[in-house]
């Protein structure tokens, strides 16, 4: 997909607040920390446009943003962030949740796992709960370039194991790194996908 413009929108804390509802919508979430700014960041090739940070939760708000005027994409808040109170998760849960249940122009939720660490069971819950609520997903595992060729394939195929122990056939799974733009076009592909089935 060319992009030619690509534009922050806005932020809000609740889903009922957020505008534009006309145009097909994609979001994205993971643990915090697990690269979404800098995945966004490299899918619409502007480099500061969602705003990164080593320090876990700088998400904590939902993000949107306009591309080309055709499409939304919706940065979520990382779910089971330990730095931030337990009142303020539950808050991001509610918002997460209530995000996913009632936009009605969501056509899919990417998923966010980082490649390096071992499927948390927070991830495989939040995954399954997506399952039982039928939001269309797709896994992303992120930060590939950290890894050696074999490690990606090995790390991934753990993943897959564990998420075959909930599903009898997983979601899509695309391998994704925000320094060398692996899974742009893989990504890209899903939400053109997307829009043409919805037609």
């Amino acid at each position: 997909m060319k992009i030619k413009t690509a534009e922050y929108v806005g932020s809000w804390e609740r889903n009922v607040d957020m505008p534009h509802r006309d145009k097909p919508e994609f979001a994205f979430i993971g643990r915090s920390n697990v690269g979404k700014s800098s995945l966004i960041n490299m899918l619409t090739e502007r480099n500061g446009l969602a705003k990164t940070s080593s320090t876990p939760g700088k998400t904590q708000t939902l993000n949107l943003f306009n591309i080309n005027n055709e499409i939304q994409i919706c940065d979520l808040p990382g779910y089971g962030n330990a730095k931030v109170s337990k009142d303020r998760r539950e808050t991001f849960g509610k918002m997460i949740a209530y995000y996913l249940r009632e936009r009605p122009n969501l056509f899919c939720l990417f998923v966010l796992l980082d490649l390096r660490i071992p499927p948390q069971k927070i991830d495989l819950d939040f995954i399954a709960d997506c399952g039982d609520n039928k939001i269309p997903i797709v896994i992303v595992g992120t930060k590939a370039d950290k890894l050696k060729v074999v490690e990606v394939e090995q790390n991934a195929n753990i993943i897959k194991e564990a998420l075959l122990e909930m599903w009898e056939e997983i979601p899509p799974f695309i391998i994704s790194s925000s320094e060398t733009k692996q899974g742009f076009k893989e990504i890209w592909s899903v939400v053109k996908t997307a829009i043409a089935e919805s037609k």
